[in-house]
C-alpha cells in the first residue's frame, strides 16, 4: 500500500502552492503550517535544495471527530501536502494517504474518518 498519492501539474512552483492552498480551502481545509524545506536547509546546513514545500492541512471537523475517537491521534495531524520541483524539473503535488497512516492505529472508529479525508484529498489532487 502506498502512503501517498500525487499528481504532476503544469504550473510554476509558486502557482502550484497557491492552487493547492485554494483547493484545500474550498474543501474546508486550512493550511496551519508551511515549511519551506529549501530555505530551511540553506539556513541550517548551508546546502542548496530544489523548491520543496510541506503544507500542514487540517479540516477542523474531521480533526475533531478523529480526536474524539482517539485522543493521541494529534501526533499524526495535520495531513501533509508536499509541493516539489522534481529533479526532472516538473512540479509534483503529493498528499499523505490518511488510510495508510491511520492503519497504524488500532481503532476502528478512525476508519470512516480516514476514508472521508482520503476521498477529499484525492479529489483535490485530481482536480489540479
Amino acid at each position: 500500500m502506498s502512503y501517498y498519492f500525487s499528481k504532476t501539474i503544469d504550473d510554476s512552483f509558486d502557482d502550484a502552492v497557491e492552487k493547492i492552498t485554494a483547493a484545500l480551502a474550498d474543501e474546508g481545509f486550512g493550511v496551519l503550517t508551511e515549511i519551506d524545506v529549501a530555505a530551511t536547509l540553506k539556513k541550517k546546513l548551508g546546502v542548496d535544495f530544489r523548491p520543496y514545500r510541506i503544507l500542514g492541512a487540517c479540516n477542523p471537523g474531521f480533526a475533531h471527530q478523529a480526536l474524539l475517537a482517539e485522543d493521541k491521534i494529534g501526533a499524526m495531524l495535520p495531513c501533509n501536502i508536499v509541493v516539489q520541483e522534481t529533479p526532472q524539473g516538473e512540479i509534483e503535488v503529493a498528499a499523505i494517504d490518511p488510510i495508510a497512516s491511520m492503519s497504524a492505529v488500532n481503532n476502528p472508529g478512525l476508519g470512516d474518518i480516514a476514508v472521508e479525508v482520503q476521498e477529499k484529498l484525492k479529489g483535490i489532487i485530481a482536480a489540479l
